[in-house]
């Protein structure tokens, strides 16, 4: 099993029900496939860089998930077919990359990170 990161801006034109409803199906599209959900951090309404499709705001949602190789293909389908997604990128975490969202996500500081004094 590998870890991966996904991100993917939602249009903006979606309700909180329907953007809730997106993350759970993509969510359970990865645990039926024998995966694992690690995190899910939606970041919502946020201004893009460039336009896309005439839009200039889209809907942000991170995803840590773990799963097999061959597993990302077919949750790239998935995305591209969903007409509600205007972008996504997979990314692959590497045991660093775990560790720090692991520690990111509880607040602790790293082994070499120097906490501010006051």
């Amino acid at each position: 099993m590998n870890n991966y990161e996904l991100m993917v801006i939602f249009t903006p034109v979606l309700s909180e029900e329907d953007f809730k409803s997106a993350q759970k199906k993509y969510e359970g599209f990865i645990t039926e496939n024998g995966g694992s959900v690690v995190h899910s951090n939606p970041w919502g309404l946020k201004s893009l860089a460039y336009p896309i499709e005439k839009k200039t705001t889209g809907i942000y949602w991170v995803l840590e998930y773990s799963s097999n190789a061959d597993f990302n293909e077919k949750l790239k389908i998935q995305l591209l077919r969903d007409e509600q997604v205007m972008r996504h990128m997979f990314t692959k975490l590497d045991k660093y990359a775990v560790e720090y969202n692991a520690h990111k996500k509880t607040g602790l500081p790293f082994k070499n990170q120097k906490v501010a004094e006051v």
